[in-house]
């Protein structure tokens, strides 16, 4: 049985760090430079598994959108409980297997704490992962929507407006247009919804250089990004972010069967803008990568879009301690996760299925 979801992010990390610390998991943290909503010290923490100079590995990665942080956690959490050390040396020892396994907790440790898709600067990681060498990729569709999807107060009579203007916009656009407009990616509106921001976030920054130091000498790695809030209750979807006909994604199928993808439109996913899966070759360019997000279903894609406005608006109007905020913050939650146990449930076998998957994939080559 798995445990429950933790309550908080201070309470997911402790849980992570004393599963990994049970097994004698070698452990670093690097510590955000701002605090939780607790004022607690937030941290991005890496517990590794198996060889040191294991020439694969397999690397799970949590909270690249901070609430959804709160299943990958549990997951990460899960696995570390029960994982079986005995067998796993075993193998190592006999030569069967040169695999260590990395679990990066918490990408975006601030949107974990205050329980947001978001980072400190309202950006989404996977729309900040382009080349801010060039101009940024435009969309303007977006602006024609902006006011409505991010107004400028919560009240009732505003909810009630642009809820109805959106329905109109949105049966005017069609479902997929619409879907591609809003979250595929945007760089104009510091307040809005999937916004990429200005440069390379802290958690960019972080990332890049933890991939190039750590993965420069390895031959092999699987790297599982986990997420939710797309998608039917519990179901998992496997999805690409590499080039249609490309060797990568050939791989990616052979490994774990269904694959959908983000480049041939075959995805619940909109095609998007700066995803760190898709920038991933370019931190590790002599390793070779073999990349999977899984996207983990909650509830009705409406019911997470008016959760993201709410909190959009509560952060824009810098109202993050007032009245509203923890029930906007509880609206979140619920959007992304389900604490209902038997939702955890079901979907760890597919996590389960999927990293075994990439281990045997790894060791058995």
């Amino acid at each position: 049985m798995i445990p429950p979801l933790s309550l908080s992010y201070a309470d997911a990390r402790q849980a992570f760090l004393e599963a990994a610390t049970r097994i004698e998991a070698r452990v670093d943290s690097y510590q955000h430079p701002l605090a939780g909503l607790e004022g607690e010290e937030l941290f991005v923490d890496v517990a590794e598994v198996g060889p040191v100079d294991a020439t694969s590995v397999v690397l799970v990665v949590s909270g690249t959108h901070g609430v959804e942080g709160y299943l990958g956690s549990a997951l990460q959490r899960h696995h570390l409980e029960t994982l079986d050390l005995a067998t796993l040396e075993g193998e190592i020892s006999h030569g069967q297997r040169d695999v260590a396994f990395i679990f990066v907790h918490a990408l975006n440790p601030y949107g974990f704490s205050w329980v947001r898709r978001v980072n400190e600067d309202n950006v989404d990681l996977n729309r900040n992962f382009i080349d801010w060498t060039q101009s940024h990729p435009r969309n303007d569709d977006y602006g024609l929507l902006a006011d409505t999807l991010v107004p400028a107060s919560w009240s009732d009579e505003e909810q009630t407006r642009t809820q109805s203007d959106l329905m109109a916009a949105l049966t005017d656009l069609g479902l997929e247009r619409s879907q591609q407009i809003i979250s595929g990616g945007q760089f104009d509106h510091p307040t809005g919804l999937f916004y990429g921001g200005t440069g390379p976030t802290w958690s960019h920054r972080w990332l890049r250089d933890f991939v190039h130091q750590r993965l420069e000498s390895v031959d092999r790695a699987a790297v599982i990004d986990l997420h939710t809030g797309l998608g039917p209750w519990s179901h998992a979807e496997l999805i690409s972010s590499e080039p249609a006909g490309s060797a990568a994604l050939a791989r990616q199928r052979s490994w774990w069967g269904q694959i959908t993808s983000l480049n041939e439109g075959t995805s619940v996913s909109a095609e998007i803008t700066g995803e760190w899966l898709a920038a991933l070759s370019s931190f590790a360019p002599n390793t070779e990568l073999t990349s999977v997000a899984i996207e983990y279903g909650t509830v009705d894609t409406v019911l997470v879009l008016e959760s993201l406005r709410a909190d959009a608006v509560l952060h824009a109007t810098g109202s993050q301690t007032s009245p509203d905020a923890a029930a906007i913050r509880e609206q979140v939650r619920s959007a992304f996760i389900d604490d209902d146990p038997a939702w955890l449930q079901a979907c760890w076998p597919s996590y389960e299925t999927v990293f075994t998957a990439a281990v045997n994939q790894l060791g058995n080559t």
